[in-house]
Formats: C-alpha cells, sequence, structure tokens
C-alpha cells in the first residue's frame, strides 16, 4: 500500500471509529458537566421547583441564544409564545398574565445562555407501571466540538432517584433480568447515578 492510499484509508476510518464509539463523547460530555456542574444543578433545581407550580419548557431558537420560545401549559390549554432579544417586556407581561414564575425563568433563561442550553422540559416515564420523571436538557452541540461528529445534540437527564447500569455504563431497567433502557429511542449512559447523558440527532 502506498502513502498515499494508507492516508486516504486512515481518513475513512478515522471518522468511522470515533463517531461511532463512546469513549471521545463521555469524557467530553463527563468533563462538561462537571466543569459547569454548579450552573446545570443550579438550573435543575430552579426548573424543577417552578415546573412544579406550573408546567413549561424553554427553548432556545437560534444559535446566537438570542430568540426563546416559551411552552406555557395551564389547567386546560397549552401555549407557545416567540420572544425576541428586545421583547423582554412582552414575556414578562405573558408570564404574568398566566401567572408563571417570572424570577425564576428569568434566571433559567440567563443560566441557560450562560452554559449553551437549548431546550429544558421535564419529561414523564415509566418503570413498569410505576410513572416518575425526569428533567431534560439539551446542549448546543458546537460547546464539544467533537472532530468529524456531524450536528448532533448532547442530551443530559437528571433522575429523580438513582439508575441502574450495566458494566458499559448504559441506564438499564430490571432486577433479575436486566435491559436497556431507552428513552425517546435512545440509549443513555451514566454520568453519575442520577444524571446520564446520551447524543442525539434531536435537541428534544
Amino acid at each position: 500500500m502506498t502513502h498515499r492510499n494508507l492516508r486516504y484509508g486512515i481518513g475513512v476510518l478515522l471518522p468511522l471509529l470515533l463517531a461511532g464509539s463512546p469513549s471521545c463523547t463521555s469524557v467530553n460530555v463527563a468533563n462538561y458537566y462537571y466543569k459547569n456542574r454548579p450552573v446545570l444543578d443550579s438550573i435543575q433545581h430552579t426548573y424543577k421547583a417552578a415546573y412544579k407550580e406550573k408546567p413549561f419548557s424553554i427553548e432556545f431558537t437560534d444559535r446566537s441564544f438570542k430568540n426563546i420560545s416559551l411552552e406555557l401549559k395551564t389547567d386546560s390549554l397549552k401555549y407557545i409564545y416567540e420572544f425576541g432579544s428586545g421583547e423582554v417586556l412582552r414575556m414578562k407581561d405573558t408570564l404574568m398574565k398566566y401567572k408563571f414564575d417570572i424570577p425564576a425563568i428569568s434566571t433559567l433563561i440567563g443560566q441557560m445562555r450562560s452554559v449553551h442550553c437549548t431546550w429544558i422540559n421535564n419529561l414523564d416515564y415509566y418503570v413498569g407501571e410505576e410513572k416518575d420523571y425526569l428533567i431534560y436538557v439539551s446542549i448546543w452541540p458546537q460547546v464539544f466540538n467533537f472532530p468529524f461528529v456531524g450536528k448532533r445534540y448532547n442530551i443530559l437527564a437528571y433522575f429523580s432517584r438513582p439508575q441502574s447500569f450495566d458494566q458499559q455504563g448504559r441506564l438499564v431497567t430490571g432486577r433479575r433480568i436486566r435491559r436497556i433502557r431507552k428513552i425517546n429511542s435512545e440509549i443513555f449512559r451514566k454520568i453519575n447515578d442520577t444524571v446520564c447523558y446520551t447524543l442525539s440527532d434531536r435537541f428534544r
């Protein structure tokens, strides 16, 4: 094999190896989490408390983190509002109209922007017949700068209780027979006992 062909072979195989290996992403995502843990955990705690009062989600709809979409749920209806960077007063008036926690949501928006979180929401899931909840946080992919990997989002999942994992750090369910547990059709991997991550083509 010539040097030219060898370089070509490496150039073709290396992206495939990196894209298929969880080890590269796990190190980067874990480093990101622990580096930003005070802010990320504060986001989780603030969101959990505010969501308990009235359910909502927050999404940044542009790469510059200036435009915001709020999904506000009332007893009977769900409203989706879009706000630009200069529409702070309109956003506050909207939140006041539906009696949402303005200070909490304003704090969340600032914290999410500071660590490049594109979306936060509360999701329910079942373990057997028991319903439980987790907080879903999407991270803008450029934060990680993975080589040779396309636009994929890193998702953090905050669970309300410690989870079970296999020897490869994958989220599992079942006491006697362990099975891989997928959430939104994605396999999640361990950061710690209550925080997991996945790499997804979708941010939500």
